[in-house]
């Protein structure tokens, strides 16, 4: 059985700029900055609660990259549109998560910024150029997006950009805030 999630299927990122920002596919000279920004207790905090390591993080690029070519879709890395410099990364992906309830063929968003790119409105303006790309590209109706009940700035930032609260979830044995987005009909 084959699944389908976009309408044209690309293998690598497609770049998206936004007023500040460029959004494109990660390359292996995102390592280091990738690898700084996840071993970062305060990003951390609320998404594993502990840092990871350089191996972990290539590992996390890898998977970032096997989204775009299995499935055609994936996380974007944000970039300063002006300097270059690596501020963090968003998107989607299908983390095959051991959750109740299951997000099964529907995208999860996500989101992480670098400590000196957070608070500037950056994560909701990157955020709402990947979701007009999603609703351009997606075939399904919704987007999930999973959050620590605690993080209330990602949470406020969901609401922005039209996610609701759903209900809690289960995840790994934890509780989770679940919200999802309607994508607009066509």
């Amino acid at each position: 059985m084959t699944i389908s999630w976009v309408r044209q299927p690309s293998f690598e990122a497609p770049e998206l700029l936004t007023e500040r920002t460029r959004l494109r596919g990660h390359r292996v000279s995102d390592l280091d900055a990738l690898a700084r920004m996840w071993a970062d207790e305060n990003v951390v905090r609320y998404i594993s609660a502990k840092p990871s390591t350089r191996q972990e993080s290539w590992a996390r690029l890898l998977r970032y990259v096997g989204h775009w070519r299995l499935l055609g879709f994936g996380y974007w890395a944000i970039e300063d549109r002006h300097t270059g410099e690596y501020l963090g990364e968003l998107g989607f992906a299908d983390f095959k998560r051991a959750m109740t309830p299951s997000l099964d063929r529907i995208p999860e968003a996500g989101w992480l910024l670098a400590p000196e790119a957070q608070g500037q409105g950056i994560a909701t303006e990157a955020m709402t150029a990947v979701l007009r790309w999603a609703d351009a590209n997606f075939i399904g109706d919704r987007i999930a997006a999973i959050f620590d009940p605690a993080h209330g700035r990602s949470i406020r930032l969901a609401a922005r950009c039209g996610f609701v609260v759903q209900g809690e979830a289960t995840v790994a044995g934890n509780r989770a805030l679940l919200m999802s987005r309607r994508r607009p009909l066509p």
